[in-house]
């Protein structure tokens, strides 16, 4: 009986001795179904619960900065390349095995942010709300008077969304057209609003990702349509990134191996219609969007844009606007 106990009292030793799993913390301004897909991926494959804190970019970025002495995160998920470039400390570098199945030109360079998704940035229309007035094809349409007041965008020092609309225009556009543009949007604090605002009817068109637009085109507004503007549009890959001293260590990793699983990112895409960054997803199978290749694409320079973003937001907070909300 005493040599049957022996194993057993060791183990329960060595049990008591090692650390539990510490539970991750996550902190996005991602929307609830897309978090709770990534949430549902970390218990399955790292057997741990995923806390998240939610906010926007801009505000979320600059809290893990403020926190770099004692960091209460362990991954960040949702910003872009030339909003997280000026963030580039407070992370480090993990090499993921789901790299492997990544698009290679989404990689950032020593794989210190983690390609999570792909975004397509659109126009959500509410053809409602035209007045009669033909909907916009292109860019250059919105710097038409006739459209002061009615476009929402997300205000681009908080939201990597809006930075990455305006510092996208600043390229596409001649100067002229671009403040003519800028002149007639209305500045939002949320970029949940601008999708919400457009499908309320309180304005006709509204500057997003596709992912927020589509989430109410799937919702049966036939009213609702997405404009992929005839002059080019912009991509911009929706990083997660490993905290610098990650309180939970380990799992922090095990949680960033999920969030871009295959099994993941399906979900996203089918719950949140986000675009998958590996490449043996095939988007047409699971929602009604149009593939990468078929949409016209002007390309923009991320590392650039994040250079650059104190001086663009500066010169951008100078240019007359419509109206600001929250």
């Amino acid at each position: 009986m005493f040599l049957k106990s022996v194993p057993f009292a060791a183990a329960l030793s060595l049990a008591m001795a090692l650390p539990a799993l510490a539970d991750p913390v996550l902190y996005t301004s991602n929307p609830v179904p897309a978090y709770e897909a990534v949430q549902a991926a970390v218990k399955a494959q790292a057997g741990v619960n995923l806390g998240v804190i939610t906010g926007g970019s801009g505000v979320l970025l600059r809290r893990i900065e403020a926190e770099a002495a004692a960091p209460q995160s362990d991954v960040f998920w949702s910003s872009s390349a030339n909003t997280l470039g000026a963030y580039e400390q407070l992370f480090e570098p993990y090499a993921s095995p789901a790299l492997e199945a990544m698009m290679p030109e989404l990689r950032y360079p020593g794989d210190l942010f983690l390609p999570g998704n792909l975004h397509v940035v659109t126009m959500l229309v509410n053809t409602d709300q035209l007045d009669g007035q033909e909907a916009p094809k292109t860019w250059a349409d919105l710097a038409d008077p006739a459209w002061n007041g009615r476009i929402i965008i997300a205000d681009p020092a908080n939201s990597s969304t809006g930075y990455t609309i305006v510092w996208g225009l600043s390229k596409l556009l001649d100067e002229a057209t671009y403040k003519a543009v800028v002149a007639n949007m209305v500045i939002s604090g949320s970029s949940s609003n601008v999708p919400k605002g457009v499908a309320m009817g309180e304005y006709a068109v509204g500057l997003t990702y596709e992912t927020n637009s589509y989430a109410y085109v799937d919702g049966g507004q036939e009213e609702l349509t997405l404009v992929y503007p005839a002059d080019g549009t912009f991509t911009s890959p929706e990083y997660a990134a490993l905290v610098k001293n990650a309180p939970s260590g380990e799992v922090a990793k095990k949680t960033i191996d999920a969030l871009l699983s295959k099994e993941a990112q399906i979900a996203l895409l089918e719950v949140a219609f986000r675009r998958p960054s590996r490449t043996d997803i095939k988007v047409s199978d699971y929602v009604a969007l149009p593939e990468i290749a078929d949409i016209k694409l002007f390309a923009l320079d991320e590392a650039d844009a994040a250079k650059n973003r104190e001086a663009f937001l500066a010169a951008w907070a100078a240019l007359p606007k419509a109206g600001d909300v929250e």
